[in-house]
């Protein structure tokens, strides 16, 4: 995925201070290690789908996906260590499932999902407390979401101590779950004509007991660094990579319980809001029929530009009507100088789930999100990549799909 900025591009070293950290939005070496395995079933789907080989059903198949809260559990650490508020922990609880409950989601998966939590730490600097919080919240948030109709229940799992691998905590989850095959959502479905319904990543949505920043889990290796910092380098030496340069670490403005003008949460507590799942607005969607949703993506790893995965190459697909920005956004591209196409590929940018359909059928989706206090609005929309004329794709299909995002802070173009 090679962005092409339109509006003023920054210097090289701006543009690099993702990369120097030794993360990747793209992830180019992943996808080309994988790029000779087997798609399975449906090879653009959000998420790999198998035959049913636990049954032999062919009415059914299986789908199982890997995920975790990432480096945002660093942050949870410090913010524990500074506060001694454990509630952070469930949030990273939270991460670590919501992020494939709504990779899942985006196939049609409902349940039952089956969870196995894995969670490696140094125990010298993570005591049971910690453990019992993330454990114990795991259930509790399980339990409330069977309440709103996800039928997702855990199996135990794996906690290591490998505080020779481990700075603090990493926490994973692995869920599993069999579905019919008539049932599946393909993202191969996304046409030409379809409209593009995104679903707000900020906000209190009406399940949800306090606001939400937006961030989900992607990217927190940027905002941690961009956002906090005075003395942290010498604080938490066992919160950020020694070997990094050290402009890169932990270089901004921020205490975690400073306030942040316009939300009501602190600087902390926003860049940890625990990721969104839009299970309950997209159960209730399935219920009204599943044939008029061609595609649904989970603005995660690659944030905005994340539909390239999956959309076929014939197709051109153009966001011109996003959000507003968030605050949160915001305040990490102040602080950062992060280009704007780089936060477009890093950060969902104010809407994390996005629903492929067609004109008529898109009021019912935003209807089915704000009833659960979700905004939710046409976003952009799919055109045919090629066509004849100027600015014309040559050979557009064997180039593969195009990304085009008109924003309020530029134009880009992603291919």
């Amino acid at each position: 995925m090679n962005p092409v900025a339109e509006s003023q591009s920054a210097d090289s070293s701006t543009q690099d201070r993702y990369a120097q950290r030794g993360v990747s939005s793209q992830k180019e070496d992943v996808h080309a290690a994988i790029a000779g395995l087997d798609k399975g079933l449906y090879p653009q789907a959000f998420c790999k789908i198998v035959p049913d080989l636990l049954t032999g059903s062919k009415e059914h198949c299986i789908v199982m996906h890997a995920d975790g809260a990432g480096t945002k559990s660093a942050l949870a650490y410090i913010y524990w260590k500074e506060t001694g508020d454990l509630s952070v922990w469930k949030g990273i609880a939270q991460d670590a499932l919501v992020m494939n409950i709504d990779d899942l989601l985006c196939v049609g998966a409902t349940g039952p999902m089956l969870v196995s939590s894995t969670i490696g730490r140094n125990k010298r600097l993570v005591p049971g407390e910690v453990i019992s919080a993330l454990i114990h919240g795991s259930e509790e948030l399980m339990a409330s979401w069977r309440a709103l109709g996800l039928d997702i229940h855990g199996t135990g799992g794996e906690t290591a101590d490998l505080g020779d691998l481990v700075r603090t905590v990493v926490v994973d989850s692995t869920l599993t779950c069999r579905m019919r095959r008539d049932e599946v959502i393909d993202n191969a479905r996304i046409a030409e004509g379809d409209v593009i319904v995104g679903m707000a990543s900020d906000g209190q949505a009406n399940y949800e007991t306090e606001y939400n920043g937006g961030t989900g889990s992607n990217g927190l290796t940027a905002a941690r660094h961009d956002m906090f910092g005075p003395g942290w380098r010498e604080k938490w030496p066992e919160c950020f990579d020694p070997g990094l340069p050290s402009d890169l670490v932990y270089s901004g403005p921020f205490e975690v319980t400073d306030e942040v003008a316009g939300v009501p949460l602190n600087a902390g507590r926003l860049v940890l809001s625990p990721t969104r799942t839009y299970a309950p607005i997209l159960i209730d969607l399935f219920k009204l029929g599943r044939a008029p949703i061609h595609g649904l993506v989970h603005c995660s790893g690659g944030a905005q530009t994340k539909v390239l995965h999956f959309a076929s190459d014939d197709l051109h697909i153009v966001k011109d009507a996003l959000f507003e920005t968030p605050v949160m956004f915001r305040v990490i591209q102040e602080n950062s100088g992060t280009p704007w196409d780089q936060m477009y590929s890093i950060y969902n940018m104010g809407h994390r789930m996005e629903v492929y359909t067609t004109a008529e059928h898109a009021p019912a989706v935003i209807a089915a999100s704000k009833a659960h206090g979700v905004d939710a609005k046409i976003v952009g929309r799919v055109e045919r990549r090629g066509g004849v004329g100027a600015g014309a794709d040559v050979g557009a299909g064997a180039l593969g799909p195009r990304l085009t995002i008109a924003s309020a802070h530029g134009t880009f173009t992603y291919d």
